[in-house]
């Protein structure tokens, strides 16, 4: 492993990164919908994993290619962005834009659609591109580099199984239950949705702490590790859980409720009067 090896492959991903959402926001403009960026955001993340894979190799020369680690990371990485990818855009599709793009265009007075990419499709290509360091990184170092590598590689994928059952039970209930006419109204408070109020936020974080403990089967992983701490944060204190919050209990007043029983993010036995 070289620093130019390393160097040339972020600079592929975050290529990838870039590129992706630009041909996202170019067939948003043609939608007039900016919520396409939804779906693009775990599909870009596969892509970033598979350009990752495939160019370490030429880029490092032959004497580094992925190993056991670079291709489990990839391979998990792809699974849960394409799941992710899928999920959001079946959601999404029946249903009308996502007030919160609405609300951000409604306030750009000048340039609406520059400012949508430079403010939200940019951004969310640099974000994309760090969190997914541990899995670029993880391409490097083909070998065991140290005594505990193998162990914290599989505890990696345990990890990352957890997360990935809970992102997606926790979003299957959840379509459940919506579609039950019944339901209308209503908040879910059983299966998953009985222990935390974003069962798939902390999978999703989950997911990437996974990857990020793959990532450390040689030691240059370890230094991603605001990689997952970002994407924890976004999920629990950023753009995820509060901004979701923000105004449900206007429209479902149960929820107050539901908040003050029911664990934020990690996993907990609701509470009792």
């Amino acid at each position: 492993m070289t620093p130019g090896a390393v160097a040339g492959v972020l600079a592929i991903g975050l290529g990838v990164a870039w590129a992706t959402v630009t041909v996202t926001f170019l067939m948003a403009r043609v939608r007039n919908r900016y919520d396409t960026i939804d779906t693009a955001w775990g599909a870009g993340f596969a892509l970033i994993a598979v350009c990752a894979l495939a160019l370490v190799r030429p880029v490092s020369g032959d004497s580094e290619q992925p190993g056991v680690a670079g291709w489990l990371a990839t391979v998990l990485t792809v699974v849960w962005g394409v799941r992710l990818a899928l999920h959001l855009h079946l959601r999404n599709r029946t249903k009308p834009e996502d007030p919160r793009y609405r609300e951000m265009l409604a306030k750009a007075r000048r340039f609406p659609a520059g400012r949508m990419y430079f403010r939200v499709y940019l951004t969310q290509a640099l974000v994309m591109w760090f969190v997914a360091l541990p899995v670029q990184l993880a391409q490097f170092g083909g070998s065991a580099r140290y005594p505990l590598s193998a162990a914290v590689l599989w505890a990696g994928v345990f990890v990352w199984l957890v997360g990935f059952a809970f992102e997606t039970v926790g979003d299957e209930q959840l379509r459940r239950f919506r579609n039950r006419p019944e339901n209308s109204g209503a908040v879910l408070r059983t299966g998953l949705w009985r222990y935390t109020r974003h069962p798939n936020y902390f999978g999703d974080a989950c997911v990437w702490w996974g990857l990020y403990l793959i990532a450390c089967h040689h030691q240059v992983g370890v230094l991603t590790l605001l990689s997952p701490v970002l994407m924890t944060w976004l999920l629990a204190r950023g753009s995820g859980k509060p901004l979701l919050e923000r105004d449900i209990v206007e429209r479902r007043p149960d929820y107050a409720d539901y908040v003050r029983r029911t664990s934020g993010f990690v996993p907990w036995p609701p509470k009792r009067d």
